[in-house]
């Protein structure tokens, strides 16, 4: 029947006495152009249908996930599959006497449909992506990397089914033919394996999410992970600048991850005052009484002077020299205002480990700790935690008549106006 419909104008140019050639010629490129016009209203009529449904489903449903299939256009290009199986459906009739030219157009457009089902693959992943990426527990999730492997697959069949309806053959040999051509895969798709086989080991051990501080000093990176993608992880250092790092590398070498410190309690503060040797000395009783004026340490020095006093006299020591016996010391009255400081500090974490503690004696001098947690862990705002306490400290020293190490201005190289 579609056929002999497909015939009336030729039939009727033979009948006017029009030679056969001639008239199949003209009858071919007026049905193509009259099944192109109505296929070309047709997809626009189609795509107008599927654009008011899908708005309006998305206004009224309250996921977004349609809304993200609107904005990705997956409509538009569903609308085209109808058009496309009309066309496969005419070529038969349009182009029954030129055989060579039927199978080229059905060959044309089965390729065209191929591409087709990719885009939409691609246009339903990337709506997937993104509404995912909107929900709480996936937006530290490498969702590009899962999305990137998919269409991948989705290629590599997609260009196997090409090859397929160009030579006329089936999937599975092509298949076949790769198996033995593994090794050439292998070299060409390597860096995707890598950051495949990288990505699954990332997300199943959770060794890095999105928005995790990492510093990864091999590829010069110190920021925040901003992307995870199949091949490359983008971290957006502090200079605002962009490192790009291979996803394999995360499992192959070595890295600092922060996220431990971000959710913690705390910040760490670990750093050290240099203290001359040469300035630590036992307190004489005149020191010892002065001292007691300072608040933080009054009942400390009161009880603890009474203690050692006792100590001394009922072991009869000899005070004629302080070495004898039990005293006191400028260093280790320090060491506890440093203990009482840090204690009393509102900045600091009370949970977590407080700790001032004496470090094995260096050619510079002894380096007294502070080992604490800033219960505020931002940047800027802990290292002004830091520098305020570091400022006081600095400042208590000369009341403790102890010396910070400083270089001697002599072994410095000091430029002359020769030079």
């Amino acid at each position: 029947m579609d056929k002999d419909l497909g015939r009336l104008l030729y039939n009727y140019l033979l009948e006017q006495g029009m030679a056969d050639g001639l008239a199949a010629y003209i009858n071919l490129f007026v049905l193509v152009l009259v099944v192109l016009v109505l296929v070309f209203f047709l997809d626009i009529l189609l795509w107008k249908i599927l654009r008011a449904v899908s708005v309006r489903l998305a206004r009224k449903s309250k996921n977004n996930f349609d809304n993200f299939l609107v904005a990705h256009r997956v409509p538009r290009y569903v609308a085209h599959v109808i058009p496309l199986f009309i066309l496969l459906r005419f070529v038969p009739v349009a182009f029954e006497d030129f055989d060579y030219a039927e199978v080229i157009a059905l060959k044309t457009i089965k390729i065209l449909f191929v591409f087709l089902t990719l885009v939409i693959f691609r246009k339903f992943f990337k709506s997937v992506n993104s509404y995912l990426k909107t929900l709480t527990q996936f937006k530290d999730k490498p969702i590009d990397s899962y999305v990137q492997v998919f269409m991948i697959f989705a290629w590599i069949i997609g260009i196997l089914t090409i090859f397929a309806i160009v030579t006329d053959t089936t999937v599975w040999k092509f298949f076949t033919a790769l198996g033995a051509a593994s090794a050439v895969v292998l070299l060409i798709f390597k860096d995707s394996i890598l950051g495949l086989v990288a990505s699954i080991q990332v997300t199943i051990n959770d060794m890095v999410r999105i928005g995790d501080w990492i510093t990864f000093e091999k590829y010069g990176a110190d920021g925040d992970v901003v992307e995870i993608s199949l091949a490359t992880v983008k971290v957006r250092n502090f200079d605002m600048t962009i490192t790009t790092i291979p996803t394999y590398a995360l499992i192959s070498d070595s890295f600092k991850n922060w996220r431990g410190m971000q959710v913690s309690g705390g910040r760490r503060i670990k750093r050290s005052l240099i203290i001359r040797q040469k300035s630590i000395r036992f307190l004489t009783e005149e020191e010892v009484e002065r001292l007691k004026k300072i608040q933080l340490i009054e009942a400390y020095i009161t009880t603890r002077s009474e203690q050692i006093r006792s100590h001394n006299q009922d072991n009869q020591i000899n005070k004629d020299l302080l070495v004898n016996g039990r005293n006191l010391t400028n260093f280790g009255v320090f060491r506890k205002y440093v203990t009482n400081y840090m204690e009393g500090h509102s900045a600091i974490n009370k949970k977590m480990t407080l700790m001032v503690r004496q470090l094995q004696p260096t050619p510079q001098g002894i380096p007294l700790e502070i080992y604490a947690f800033s219960s505020d862990k931002r940047w800027e705002n802990y290292e002004y935690v830091m520098a305020d306490i570091f400022d006081h400290l600095l400042a208590a020293l000369p009341y403790f008549s102890l010396e910070l190490f400083e270089l001697p201005v002599s072994a410095a190289y000091i430029p002359t106006t020769d030079d």
